[in-house]
């Protein structure tokens, strides 16, 4: 697999008149003969009629319509792969280690991922127009879907009901069920309608149709089979299929690549945990079929939004370092890559994955919010030696407000300025921080919209970043580095008001009082109300630990006791965290092939999970009062 094409990310492009793109639309469904309000819906679902300012999605998508070309943009490496963190996350079985093949040969890219070769020649116009010009790529895409609708038999009818399977075929879909279901959220989109204004300040409207009834029995016409669906555990509103992952015995006591279970019943599922793959879909799935690799619950394709199971939810996947938060937890995959902000996701992947988390959640029980829904950056590490290793994934760039908002739990106000704590909402599009090292160490990242707030030590952005004891045990301090995850808040998370000064708001975070900007003007968080954890009377300061295990007498003969490390930081008298569930102890003891001999140690001990930095942490509950956020 290629890199992304460094241009493509530093370019500077001249921005047209803010109609320019609605008049492209009309253009080119005058010149193929497509209905503008298909174009519309179809570019909508691609790419929110958003360009990139030219840049490559994470599956080499270009522009508007979102016409692909691998040879500038794939990545190398899905990010378990890095050798770093123990994905499985227990000391009393870490998971060997070995090389595996990353790269996706040149000739394994699927013709999903090339369909800007064919729309230079359905278009006459070049790959280079095609991939810097948002009117150019409008036609390419317009083009393809006149040559797809005369592939399929059909009439180049100005009626958008006509163009169901053209729209189904659009992103190269390899099953029936994922182009339908493609098909199915283009036409919703242009029942309702839509109107935005872009990345490149254009001001873009799909006018609704709430009467529009697409002919879907033309899916047929596209010769797709479906993929394997029997024994997904997905929405109906998705197109799901089954990749199972091996459980095998391996050499020696090794087995994997993940534990089977009993959950519910053998222990609470708390949490959804959100990835990304660092590399593209197909070498992803060649991973998750290895028994002697890592595992995680389903896969997300950018492309078209297709869903992969591997491992079923009762089961435990080894995905986020930590075991505690592994047995509790459920793992989901996206294409894409943290550290190339321009390598955009789809709007239908986002939609897709919305939906499936939304339904697990429903059917687990889980809470729709960021202390339940948390990102692979979010996870703690187990003790003070995992700390640095931990992934930093799905990173600063992902869209966890528009995430929400599809998940119809929106983000907003829940107190007023005296309510004592603030849920992090910058907008994501105008907010644009300062990175460094997407391509290269201390190399500046492209200007991009983002979902994180930093933190000083004091209310002006001269004053240094905020330390993270554990990330950086000699003191250094800490960078605008992508991956650095040390002076970092993102959106949805929730902290106690440590103060306010002018245009910027104090949180307790690590210890510490740390200062974001949240200027009246272009607020970066809302008040909220809420319960908050603080050291109970008389303790001066409390330990923090990243799982929430058992005390030792809770161990049966035969299960090793597994220390009770704390992690290099302290909640302190007179500091407040948001407090999220409380939770009771246990340990997950999984050392055998054979899960009748696992067994869950539950203990007297219970813990509140807090949100203690950019990472959430665990306190014991005995060490702590629980009080409302206002007082």
């Amino acid at each position: 697999m290629l890199p992304l094409a460094p241009q493509a990310a530093t370019a500077t492009v001249q921005r047209p008149p803010s109609g320019a793109l609605q008049r492209a639309f009309a253009e080119a469904s005058r010149e193929y003969r497509v209905p503008q309000s298909v174009l519309l819906g179809v570019s909508y679902l691609q790419s929110r009629w958003d360009a990139h300012g030219g840049a490559p999605s994470v599956t080499g998508g270009y522009g508007p319509m979102h016409l692909t070309d691998a040879a500038h943009a794939l990545a190398e490496a899905p990010h378990h792969s890095d050798g770093r963190e123990d994905p499985r996350g227990d000391g009393a079985r870490p998971l060997p280690r070995a090389d595996r093949p990353t790269a996706l040969p040149a000739g394994e890219v699927p013709a999903r991922l090339r369909t800007l070769e064919r729309a230079a020649q359905a278009s006459g116009l070049s790959r280079e127009a095609l991939r810097r010009d948002p009117a150019a790529n409008v036609k390419g895409g317009a083009a393809l879907l006149a040559a797809a609708q005369k592939r399929l038999g059909l009439p180049l009818s100005q009626d958008p009901a006509d163009w169901y399977g053209a729209v189904a075929g659009y992103p190269g879909a390899s099953d029936a069920a994922t182009a339908a279901a493609f098909a199915r959220d283009v036409f919703d989109v242009m029942r309702t309608g839509e109107r935005r204004t872009t990345d490149s300040g254009q001001r873009v409207a799909l006018p609704r149709s709430p009467r529009l009834a697409g002919r879907t029995d033309q899916v047929r016409r596209l010769g797709l089979s479906n993929a394997p669906e029997e024994g997904t555990e997905c929405p109906r509103t998705v197109a799901c299929e089954a990749i199972p992952a091996p459980y095998e015995k391996l050499s020696g006591d090794n087995y994997g690549n993940h534990d089977l279970a009993g959950r519910p019943a053998s222990q609470k599922t708390e949490f959804i945990v959100i990835h990304d793959t660092e590399g593209s879909w197909e070498t992803t799935i060649k991973l998750i079929k290895d028994p002697a690799y890592v595992s995680w619950n389903y896969t997300v394709r950018s492309a078209d939004g297709h869903i992969a199971q591997h491992v079923r939810t009762k089961d435990v996947a080894w995905h986020a370092g930590n075991w505690y938060v592994n047995a509790k937890s459920v793992g989901i995959e996206h294409e894409g890559f943290l550290a190339q902000p321009d390598a955009w996701y789809t709007e239908e992947m986002y939609r897709t994955s919305a939906r499936l988390v939304r339904h697990l959640a429903q059917q687990l029980k889980i809470p729709l919010d960021r202390r339940h829904i948390l990102g692979h950056d979010n996870v703690p590490g187990t003790t003070p030696s995992t700390i640095k290793g931990m992934h930093t994934d799905p990173g600063p760039y992902w869209d966890w407000a528009h995430y929400f908002d599809l998940m119809g739990r929106p983000f907003q106000p829940t107190g007023g300025p005296s309510g004592g704590m603030v849920t992090i909402l910058p907008d994501y599009e105008a907010h644009e921080p300062a990175y460094t090292g997407c391509t290269s160490p201390a190399k500046p990242c492209a200007p991009h919209g983002s979902g994180a707030v930093r933190l000083h030590t004091a209310p002006n952005e001269r004053s240094p970043l905020v330390k993270d004891a554990g990330l950086r045990p000699d003191g250094s301090a800490s960078t605008i580095d992508v991956n650095d995850t040390g002076a970092r808040a993102s959106t949805g998370q929730q902290f106690a008001v440590a103060g306010r000064k002018g245009s910027w708001t104090a949180i307790w975070y690590l210890g510490r009082q740390a200062w974001f900007r949240n200027p009246w003007s272009q607020p970066t968080a809302v008040n909220a109300f809420g319960s908050v954890v603080t050291p109970k009377e008389g303790l001066e300061e409390v330990a923090v630990y990243g799982r929430a295990y058992p005390e030792q007498e809770a161990y049966p003969a035969g299960v090793p006791v597994q220390a009770l490390a704390p992690l290099p930081y302290k909640l302190r008298a007179g500091q407040s965290y948001v407090a999220g569930p409380r939770v009771r102890s246990e340990y997950l003891w999984a050392k055998t092939f054979d899960p009748a001999g696992h067994k869950v140690v539950k203990g007297k001990d219970a813990y509140y999970e807090i949100q203690f930095g950019h990472r959430v942490a665990f306190v014991k509950a005995e060490d702590v009062r629980v009080r409302p956020s206002n007082q």
